[in-house]
């Protein structure tokens, strides 16, 4: 009578995605032979795990699989819990110097009058003083499709009163029925990206947008 398999045991080297990109230590690491380096960065030469393991416990520290598709794979001996801290620690002060840049709209129609386009410009300087990005959409219907120009004419209105913030990151274009243009902050006043979020202007829209016909 053929015996039934047993059920496989999970393989002790199998990791977790949640540790998918953490190194091997200690006993994990499960190669014959490394080459290993000391707590100072000096070569000590190859070892059999079993030796470099006790190596590393005389001196009260880890064995870290820092190289593992080198030939020998390479390992250090180091203090792991501080080298995870420091690596953290280094994380958390990139993430802060990090700055998101927002993509600001600001909405237009081709009957927008001088007005309602001067506090339009007031709003795009602000956001291109704070960095974020600024989308100048403007909207046709029904017959205004045949007047594209208008259209370009309110774009370059807002964009040639920031020309000291801002460079066009992107002409006007049609998409559909709206015409869309991207301006983008100088490189002086550009900050770090980190991620590029859509905007709208947080302030209502009036006639400009809704109750022109």
């Amino acid at each position: 009578m053929r015996r039934r398999p047993s059920a496989r045991r999970p393989d002790a080297t199998a990791r977790s995605t949640t540790d998918a990109n953490e190194p091997r230590v200690g006993d994990r690491i499960r190669v014959p032979r490394v080459l290993v380096i000391d707590e100072e960065g000096g070569k000590l030469g190859e070892f059999m795990i079993e030796d470099a393991l006790r190596i590393a416990e005389e001196r009260g520290l880890d064995l870290v699989e820092v190289s593992p598709n080198a030939r020998p794979p390479v390992c250090r001996i180091t203090d792991y819990g501080k080298l995870k801290y420091e690596k953290k620690k280094k994380e958390a002060v990139a993430r802060k110097n990090q700055v998101l840049v927002l993509l600001k709209e600001l909405k237009l129609r081709p009957k927008t009058d001088e007005h309602d386009i001067e506090v339009k410009v007031a709003h795009a300087r602000e956001f291109l003083e704070e960095g974020n990005k600024v989308k100048i959409t403007v909207r046709f219907r029904g017959r205004e499709m045949a007047h594209r120009e208008i259209g370009e004419e309110q774009c370059f209105a807002v964009s040639d009163r920031c020309k000291d913030l801002c460079v066009v990151e992107m002409p006007p274009r049609m998409e559909g029925k709206a015409m869309f243009m991207i301006l983008a902050p100088t490189k002086k006043k550009m900050p770090k990206p980190m991620k590029v979020r859509e905007h709208d202007d947080a302030r209502p829209e009036g006639s400009d947008d809704d109750g022109e016909e």
